[in-house]
């Protein structure tokens, strides 16, 4: 269930952030950064509820988790440059915080597990 709600999360997220960047000229490898990691947070979630098991589930998590730390660096690079709106901007930092949070929480769960069962 947690799996899917953040899956959904995930989506909106990527989708919030490339209607975001439709909107920011110029800056284009910036904006690829910004999209090509947020995207890569739900595929990676999206691709670990086809895991192998457990080791390459949380392998998939630590990278979606990774990409969600590198978009939160895209996200505050964006606000100082002032290439994208406060008003704008807090939502997305704030959605991806909470992404983050999940994901860190998934992960210690899915070890606490793995850890169990040695």
């Amino acid at each position: 269930m947690k799996e899917n709600k953040l899956v959904d999360l995930s989506m909106d997220f990527s989708v919030k952030i490339l209607k975001q960047c439709e909107t920011i000229k110029g800056h284009y490898s910036l904006v690829n950064q910004l999209e090509r990691s947020s995207t890569s947070i739900g595929a990676n979630i999206h691709e670990a509820n086809y895991a192998h098991g457990k080791v390459d589930f949380v392998a998939k998590l630590q990278i979606a988790l990774k990409e969600c730390y590198e978009t939160e660096y895209w996200l505050e690079l964006f606000g100082k440059a002032e290439l994208i709106d406060q008003f704008m901007l807090k939502p997305l930092v704030d959605q991806c915080g909470t992404i983050r949070r999940i994901l860190i929480a998934s992960i210690n769960t899915a070890k606490g597990k793995n850890n169990e069962n040695k």
